[in-house]
């Protein structure tokens, strides 16, 4: 099944998950993206439920990079956020504020 990977946007039209991607190094950059292409064939690795609609992708080099996205149905995967072993407690807490906006779009039909 092939799904849909978007990057969810705040309300500033800004994307969290496209500004820390920014601040990899290249080569962990194309690692990680390599990884988000990987998702739009259904194959999402090493992950698992954080609650509240949120899920944790694992990423098994550098300093335990993380992705945290949203489902919607089968189809669509939404980046919420990247981060590392080191900030994820705040980016577990901000994933699932990100994620509980999108959803509320959502139910306005004002979603991205």
């Amino acid at each position: 099944m092939k799904r849909v990977v978007r990057e969810f946007l705040t309300d500033e039209g800004t994307s969290p998950y496209r500004s820390w991607l920014e601040t990899l190094d290249i080569s962990i950059r194309a690692r990680v993206q390599a990884r988000v292409l990987r998702f739009e064939v259904s194959n999402l690795g090493d992950h698992k439920s954080l609650g509240d609609g949120v899920w944790e992708a694992r990423l098994m080099f550098g300093s335990g990079y993380r992705l945290y996205f949203g489902q919607v149905g089968q189809e669509i995967v939404l980046l919420l956020l990247g981060g590392d072993k080191r900030s994820q407690t705040a980016d577990i807490r901000v994933a699932k504020r990100y994620w509980a906006q999108f959803l509320e779009a959502l139910k306005h039909g004002k979603a991205q």
